[in-house]
């Protein structure tokens, strides 16, 4: 309440705007003479407000102003120089521009609503819906119209008239504040002026028209945080998921065959759709909205044959399939085969929020399953193909999202296949937005899991485009993009392409990156493009100060980014030469910190890491003097098939150093290997067997030496 009226208070004296009203009452009053009352007055003297503000500030500060604005000119023009003429200072261009703002370039609609609005403040409940009712007449979408009612203290009284015992006030306020509330401004003053509160009471009156205004009021002012969270402590979102409620023979039909009733209860549903979109944006009002049954009632919604309600609908619907509770509901309703339905529409933001719901959604398998049953994939296909689409990029961004999220199920990436859909998104690497690019490298990464989709890869040329996008600095673009790499090295002529870009060495810089995913799919993509380079040993050699960065990472806090460094570590310790390397930088000692994790992936790599690097030098007799054996035997406790496997590779390793068998003896490891030297896994096998060969052969060895010695 302060803060607009302070706010109209130095409006008030801004360019002789108050006196120019005051001056166009006073003619008003001398045009009354002949017996006319207050409203014919008001008439009398709406021309003679148009066209005083025409006069500026001149007219409202009289003769001595009238003199003062020619005379600035004449100073204006005296000062330039006749070789400089044609140039104008930025300082007094912007005078001159706040000059006409205030004077000429000020409609008369602006002064002919400030009198609308202090004939609602001083008249009685008649001229006061006269006055809406001008005010109605106006634009009031304009800017310059909302700033009229703004700085004459109209949004005051527009609130105060929703406190009115006349329906026909407030219904006019209403529809008003509807109106002028898609003004950022006007929207916090209203939050301000305690608006709230009095539109959620609205929402419980009987009066349908007054339910829609206010529900298409709360739309607008709910686009306010605060606003949002005000609709939630008033208690008003189970109120507006009531007005989602309408028979489905409303929705089914179309407007013309409705009665009157039936319109009205289809607006209310349009209106409160749009103001729940406005309030999913909070976490706390979607679980609100959650607790209040608006699931069902949206899923019948989406049978509409409205558009105008389908679409806050969908808005909603993907506003809060960003929640898992939502995702189940979703599927389980049965919205998927609905949202698909809408995916043909014409109507491109319905398109776009269809296809952000898969987005979202489709990362559940059941979800993506319906969306291909449901033939959900051509149109999205369909999307990404259309030429006339691409300036769209929320459209695109969210097409192309629904395809990557689809693409995780083998059965959906046949059915990309038939729709040719790698060559599509070939085409659009070359997109400059980001958004879109990352779910497009998204797709090709899923796709590409499979030999046939990486040979169409490299045969359209899109293998050099992935590369080129390695110099960009999205990171989850990076994430992606290193993740299609680490599937393409497993092809050996897209290695030898790979080779030729120099994409290792930009797929290594990616682990000084700050971002510890990208660090983390960095070093997953090194592990294939190390192990089927053609002498990987002198490639890695040859980037500086590769093995120290590597090394250098294990320090890092994040179990994924340290089980990925481990396993590229485990690879390139394989040749001799970089393994030195790796133990003058001291990776052993950095390995043996790492073993009281508890983490399955972790211990996987880590175990890997260390059966590599363990046959160097002195690194067994090392490992076992950082007392790593214990903890590593207890990895076979571990339910994970692959740890175990790894696990055993390291002991069979630490197993060559004899102190190291007499720890493992002791703490226990042999009736585990007994147990896999029996597993199906071949590598496995040999691992434990290698071990228990170990071990028995040091007891062996010991018995001859007792015997000996007796």
């Amino acid at each position: 309440m302060n803060v607009v009226t302070a706010r109209r208070r130095s409006v008030g004296g801004r360019g002789g705007g108050g006196k120019a009203i005051r001056g166009g009452k006073a003619k008003a009053r001398n045009g009354a003479t002949n017996g006319t009352n207050g409203a014919s007055g008001a008439n009398g003297g709406q021309p003679v407000v148009m066209v005083m503000p025409q006069n500026g500030a001149a007219a409202a500060a009289g003769g001595n102003g009238a003199k003062e604005k020619p005379s600035e000119k004449e100073r204006v023009q005296d000062s330039y120089e006749s070789d400089s003429s044609d140039q104008v200072s930025s300082s007094d261009e912007e005078e001159r521009w706040k000059d006409s703002k205030l004077t000429n370039d000020v409609p008369s609609e602006y002064w002919h609503i400030q009198k609308l609005v202090k004939y609602m403040k001083a008249g009685n409940q008649t001229a006061t819906i006269v006055a809406l009712c001008c005010l109605k007449d106006h634009d009031l979408t304009t800017q310059m119209n909302q700033r009229a009612i703004q700085d004459c203290g109209g949004l005051e009284v527009l609130v105060n008239l929703l406190e009115s015992n006349d329906m026909k006030c407030r219904l006019g306020a209403l529809s008003v504040l509807s109106e002028i509330s898609s003004n950022l401004d006007i929207r916090r003053a209203i939050v301000d002026l305690g608006g709230i509160p009095l539109l959620v009471q609205i929402l419980s009156e009987p009066g349908r028209d007054l339910k829609i205004m206010a529900a298409e009021t709360i739309a607008n002012v709910a686009k306010v945080r605060l606003a949002r969270k005000l609709v939630r402590k008033c208690n008003g979102i189970p109120r507006l998921v009531d007005l989602l409620d309408v028979n489905m023979n409303c929705l089914r039909s179309q407007r013309d065959q409705l009665s009157e009733e039936e319109r009205e209860m289809l607006d209310m549903a349009r209106a409160g759709a749009r103001a729940l979109w406005s309030l999913s944006e909070s976490r706390h009002n979607k679980e609100q909205m959650c607790k209040s049954g608006i699931v069902p009632l949206m899923g019948r919604l989406l049978k509409s044959v409205h558009i105008d309600v389908v679409v806050p609908t969908m808005g909603t619907i993907q506003q809060c399939a960003s929640q898992a509770n939502y995702q189940l509901a979703i599927t389980t309703e049965g919205m998927i085969f609905d949202i698909v339905s809408h995916l043909t529409s014409d109507n491109l933001d319905l398109k776009r929020q269809c296809s952000s719901a898969i987005f979202k959604c489709a990362s559940d398998k059941t979800a993506s399953d319906m969306v291909r049953e449901s033939g959900g994939l051509e149109p999205l296909v369909g999307i990404a193909r259309d030429k006339t689409v691409r300036d769209n990029k929320q459209l695109l961004a969210a097409a192309t999202g629904a395809i990557w999220k689809c693409a995780a199920s083998e059965a959906n990436v046949k059915k990309l296949d038939q729709l040719k859909a790698v060559q599509v998104l070939v085409q659009l690497l070359n997109d400059e937005n980001e958004e879109v690019l990352t779910n497009v490298v998204g797709a090709i990464s899923e796709c590409v899991k499979y030999q046939n989709n990486r040979e169409i890869l490299r045969q359209c040329g899109g293998i050099p485009l992935l590369v080129n996008l390695l110099n960009m600095t999205h990171a989850p673009l990076l994430e992606n993009i290193a993740r299609t790499l680490k599937e393409c090295a497993s092809d050996p002529e897209s290695m030898t392409l790979m080779e030729e870009l120099d994409a290792i060495r930009l797929i290594w810089s990616l682990l000084k990156n700050s971002n510890p995913k990208v660090q983390a799919f960095a070093a997953w993509a090194l592990c294939p493009c190390i192990e089927n380079a053609k002498d990987s040993g002198e490639l890695v050699r040859s980037f500086v100060g590769a093995l120290e960065l590597v090394v250098g990472l294990l320090k890092s806090r994040d179990n994924f980014v340290l089980s990925a460094v481990c396993a590229a570590i485990a690879t390139i310790a394989r040749d001799r030469e970089n393994l030195s390397v790796l133990s003058d930088h001291k990776v052993i000692r950095m390995l043996a910190d790492l073993v009281y994790t508890t983490d399955d992936l972790l211990r996987e790599h880590l175990a890997a890491a260390i059966a590599s690097c363990a046959p160097y030098s002195t690194n067994t007799q090392e490992l076992g003097r950082l007392k790593t054996v214990t903890p590593i035997v207890g990895y076979m406790v571990s339910n994970n098939p692959r740890v175990h496997r790894t696990t055993a590779m390291a002991l069979q390793k630490l197993s060559e150093d004899p102190q190291n068998c007499i720890t493992m003896h002791q703490s226990g490891v042999v009736p585990f290997l007994l147990e896999t030297v029996g597993s199906k896994d071949r590598e496995l096998q040999e691992a434990s067997a290698g071990c228990l060969q170990n071990i028995r052969k040091l007891a062996l060895r010991a018995e001859e030496l007792e015997l000996c010695g007796e």
